[in-house]
């Protein structure tokens, strides 16, 4: 069976649509084709034309992470584009800068518009960024979380034993998987994210500090487990409606690595009673809504 040729057809669209200009070159009045020829890419990206036309027709299949770098400078492609060819590739995209602890204001109004469940935005190491006005009627304002850099990994591991007795929000936020799993998935999740940013001084700092001070922690990062965190079940011990069942989803912003995450209650249940008379407090009668994204900044 024929195996489609990723690679060669990202070259050839993003080659075609590439402006001599842009690449330094003249664009001359002879030109049968828009963008830029195999032999102007090849002189570009250090390579032989012969291997540009053998990559393009799929006759060259495994390019080393070297030829995708400079092809992708060569087409002068942007960080999602790069990061696919390196896919089609087969080969792990570079690791980036530093851990983005903004949020771009498209997302901030997309929590907005998530009002009426609870919603927050956490960076890619799981930073506290911002929320809205259900979150903290759902699980506790975060101001009074207490957490250690506002990061919630900070949090869930502050305490020597279970956490029981210490909740990591303003009030008990239970995992119906347990403890030590919701442990597992978010370290695993950090690994990711660590080995993604490797020269984020800040997150390297966290990681280290965590494992000298935390044996629950260091144990699990030994584990070498790396998988992203998706969601989960979960319980919130409420002090005004009582217990309620949630999910919690964590989405991807498209074009960032922010999390957002957002606790939702089957329809026609309890729990979305609970969470309906949550809401009322958030918006009074005859008083309007109220500000529905608060946000923290990031610790300097």
């Amino acid at each position: 069976m024929a195996t489609t040729n990723h690679f060669g057809s990202a070259l050839r669209g993003w080659r075609g649509r590439a402006s001599p200009q842009d690449s330094g070159l003249e664009a001359g009045g002879g030109r049968r084709i828009p963008g830029l020829r195999r032999e102007e890419l090849a002189r570009l990206a250090g390579l032989s034309v012969d291997y540009v036309v053998r990559l393009e027709q799929g006759r060259a299949r495994h390019p080393s992470a070297q030829v995708v770098a400079a092809l992708a400078r060569a087409l002068r492609l942007d960080p999602s584009e790069r990061d696919h060819l390196f896919r089609c590739a087969r080969l792990a995209p570079p690791a980036t800068g530093i851990v983005s602890r903004q949020a771009p204001a498209r997302v901030h109004r997309l929590v907005s518009q998530l009002g009426d469940n609870p919603t927050a935005v956490f960076a890619a190491d799981w930073t506290l960024i911002g929320w809205n006005a259900m979150w903290s009627a759902a699980v506790g304002d975060p101001r009074t979380y207490g957490w250690d850099e506002h990061n919630l990994v900070a949090g869930m591991f502050r305490s020597s034993g279970g956490r029981a007795r210490e909740p990591i929000a303003a009030w008990p936020v239970l995992s119906w998987a347990g403890d030590e799993v919701e442990e597992e998935e978010l370290v695993a999740d950090l690994r990711e994210t660590a080995a993604a940013h490797p020269h984020d001084g800040r997150l390297v700092s966290f990681v280290d500090h965590m494992r000298r001070t935390n044996p629950r922690f260091a144990r699990l990062w030994s584990n070498g487990t790396a998988r992203t965190h998706v969601g989960d079940r979960k319980t919130i011990e409420h002090p005004l409606v009582g217990d309620i069942a949630l999910d919690l989803d964590v989405l991807m912003a498209a074009g960032t690595d922010l999390r957002i995450v957002t606790y939702t209650a089957e329809a026609g249940t309890t729990d979305s009673e609970k969470m309906n008379a949550l809401r009322a407090t958030c918006h009074p009668p005859g008083k309007g809504p109220s500000r529905p994204t608060s946000e923290i900044s990031s610790p300097g």
